[in-house]
């Protein structure tokens, strides 16, 4: 009979081999054993119910993590998966655990509105939840859009998510920024917006990922105003940005006038919704966790073990840097 340190190692052989993809060769080599050794893992925990559609099992210090996450920053909850070698599975990792913990979270309590943001990890959030039937739901997109075509846009991102549950959709019908603060204000003075802004507030449940200021930020490729550049940010100290409002390594909204123009629901009005899940991971977005986490951004974190771990650190410490490497900044053509 298998301890819990080889219940451990079964796991994570079978997270290895089904969930990333490796070679059973590959996972000898990265966990020092045989080859055989690993075959006959996989064999047991196929038979023994471990593996079936789902990997039925957590790791230990994923598990410790989540609730030093818990204790330390007064969360409801928090998930953590392991981080796989390639950092182009993180948002689909993220996305799988996402997707299950929603799922879960809509069939055990009756949830009215649904506000969601955008990008990849959503997008496989959404592809990872259970069809439903929802139709007292009203899922609404919690920031404006992009004004060109791109599939991970948030008026897409909304419509799937109501699709998949068969539930209503509404929709910021607006761009993610506008022109100006001024303009914003008078975009947001007009009775269909202030209604939309309510509706927002109200929600039950936020589904929000975090950006960066790195070229994998979408938001940075495609959403900035031409006018904005990625230095003048960091110089302010931006660290990372949720619903295109940047933030710095302590989650305070920084003074620029870029945030006066985000046609979203402001940051210090989060705390107004009950269950704001934060999903995000990657090396990439350390910093800008660390900072939501500080600032209690979010009551639900879903992140990787990697990232989480030195969040947890930077936000604990406070010492966390308040400039990326400069070979991610990106320099806007004006």
């Amino acid at each position: 009979m298998m301890n819990s340190a080889d219940n451990s190692l079964e796991a994570r052989v079978a997270w290895l081999y089904f969930m990333e993809g490796m070679t059973q060769a590959d996972i000898a080599e990265k966990l020092g054993m045989t080859r055989l050794r690993v075959n006959r893992m996989l064999v047991e925990a196929r038979t023994s119910g471990l593996v079936s559609i789902t990997l039925n099992s957590r790791f230990a210090t994923c598990v410790e993590l989540e609730q030093s996450l818990v204790r330390e920053f007064g969360l409801k909850d928090a998930v953590i998966v392991p981080t796989p070698d390639d950092p182009d599975l993180v948002p689909v990792l993220l996305g799988q655990a996402a997707g299950e913990y929603l799922s879960n979270l809509l069939e055990t309590n009756r949830v009215r509105g649904l506000g969601i943001g955008w990008g990849a990890t959503l997008r496989e959030t959404i592809r990872n939840m259970r069809a439903g039937r929802y139709p007292e739901l009203c899922v609404n997109s919690m920031m404006g859009g992009l004004t060109h075509g791109l599939e991970l846009n948030t008026f897409e991102t909304a419509s799937s998510l109501a699709n998949r549950l068969n539930a209503e959709c509404q929709y910021l019908a607006a761009p993610i920024y506008a022109g100006s603060p001024k303009s914003r204000d008078i975009i947001l003075a007009q009775d269909v917006f202030r209604e939309t802004f309510e509706r927002i507030a109200a929600n039950d449940i936020a589904v929000l990922s975090i950006g960066d200021l790195s070229l994998r930020s979408l938001l940075v490729r495609y959403g900035l105003p031409r006018d904005v550049t990625t230095d003048e940010l960091v110089a302010l100290g931006a660290v990372g940005d949720i619903l295109g409002q940047f933030y710095d390594a302590d989650g305070h909204v920084i003074d620029h006038p870029l945030n006066a123009r985000a046609i979203a629901l402001p940051l210090d009005q989060l705390s107004r919704i009950p269950t704001v899940v934060l999903a995000s991971g990657g090396k990439n977005k350390t910093q800008a966790v660390a900072g939501a986490l500080k600032a209690g951004l979010a009551s639900v974190v879903i992140c990787d073990e990697d990232t989480a771990r030195a969040a947890c650190e930077m936000a604990r410490s406070g010492k966390a840097s308040r400039r990326p490497a400069p070979s991610q900044r990106r320099r806007s053509s004006r």
